[in-house]
């Protein structure tokens, strides 16, 4: 992709790929699903994944999976209030873009 993403963005992709499975994923999955809107390696994935955890949007747990644990994150109520926020936010912003692209006027 030739356009530069910020944070937020990034932030917002997860957040809705993470609240896809009520039981939460883990990130190797999370990783294959982002990369379908971004090129984004695991190297910058996890820490995003932190990041969101540490600020409470996301929470994690460990579950066996063929011998080996798979760490699983899964979104909270303030991960999905700031999903909320992103996707409004989101709306506003493409619709403007888009607008431009289109040699519309708002």
């Amino acid at each position: 992709m030739v356009f530069n993403t910020g944070a937020a963005l990034l932030d917002g992709i997860v957040l809705a790929v993470v609240s896809r499975e009520p039981e939460g994923t883990y990130g190797y999955r999370i990783t294959q699903d982002v990369r379908y809107a971004l090129e984004v390696s695991e190297s910058t994935l996890y820490p995003v994944l932190r990041r969101l955890q540490k600020d409470g949007c996301l929470e994690c747990y460990d579950k066996e999976y063929g011998g080996r644990n798979r760490r699983y994150y899964k979104i909270t109520e303030k991960g999905v209030a700031q999903l909320n926020l992103y996707r409004s936010e989101w709306e506003i912003y493409s619709s403007k873009i888009s607008a431009i692209f289109e040699n519309r006027s708002s």
